[in-house]
């Protein structure tokens, strides 16, 4: 079960969320905060796995306060505001989304969707993540080449060497520098192959190796754009960007460790 934080300096407004969040048995309210100083103690204290934060506060602000925390005490977060101007530091900070006041019905259940999507990606609850993908392949199964068939040849391409894949139909074109493999096999079926800790995918239609992400820039429809270290741009749908940034910072930890 899921422990949501709602933290915001109205009442009314923390009622409306707290209401909406009763409706989903697999939600528990881990507590209620008012000011961005209980907020952090009590973030502290009680680890939620996810909060709802106003952005703006009197004294601490919802981002002073996400931004206090450590990256690895940081609990995912759903920003709250009547302004569509942050969303630059919602993306630093990791934010799984942002709602606009007075919060949309649809949005509230879109937003708490893509929480629950991310939220295995976590790591703060293992046998959550277990009972969640049953099926997952092991690190053992999963793809490290692909036969490519060039004519009446077949060559191999090895999964490490592929920089991002594009669907084609039902087919999916494999990017390794410059050159391109068409690969027979679905985008849907080979995401289910590839290894979650060196492919992601951001975007219905592609998906990227981590380590070849150089930079990320929002925009302002909630999509962002990527840009790989040889140059190349690909969209990523806000329906996978809080999975993106959950690998790209355990791609970056992993690193530094």
């Amino acid at each position: 079960m899921m422990r949501v934080a709602v933290i915001d300096d109205e009442p009314l407004a923390r009622s409306g969320v707290t209401s909406r969040l009763a409706a989903h048995a697999d939600i528990a309210l881990a507590g209620e905060y008012g000011d961005g100083p209980s907020a952090l103690a009590g973030i502290t204290a009680d680890a939620p796995d996810l909060v709802f934060i106003d952005v703006q506060m009197p004294g601490l602000s919802g981002l002073d306060v996400l931004a206090a925390l450590p990256a690895h005490q940081r609990p995912m977060a759903i920003l709250l505001t009547a302004f569509d101007g942050f969303a630059v530091r919602a993306f630093e900070l990791q934010a799984i989304d942002y709602l606009l006041k007075p919060i949309d019905d649809e949005r509230f259940a879109e937003a708490l969707d893509r929480a629950r999507r991310a939220w295995p990606y976590r790591g703060r609850d293992s046998m959550g993540a277990a009972a969640a993908e049953p099926n997952a392949p092991t690190v053992a199964e999963y793809a490290t080449r692909f036969a490519i068939r060039l004519g009446r040849r077949r060559a191999f391409v090895n999964a490490g060497d592929v920089q991002w894949i594009e669907a084609d139909g039902d087919y999916a074109t494999l990017h390794v520098g410059d050159r391109t493999y068409l690969l027979r096999e679905s985008l849907n079926r080979l995401s289910e192959r590839l290894d979650p800790a060196r492919f992601v995918r951001v975007h219905r239609s592609t998906i990227v190796r981590i380590d070849c992400v150089s930079e990320l820039q929002p925009l302002s429809n909630r999509d962002a754009m990527l840009r790989l270290h040889d140059g190349t741009p690909l969209r990523a749908s806000r329906t996978h960007i809080g999975t993106l940034l959950d690998r790209l910072r355990d791609h970056g930890r992993s690193m530094v460790e």
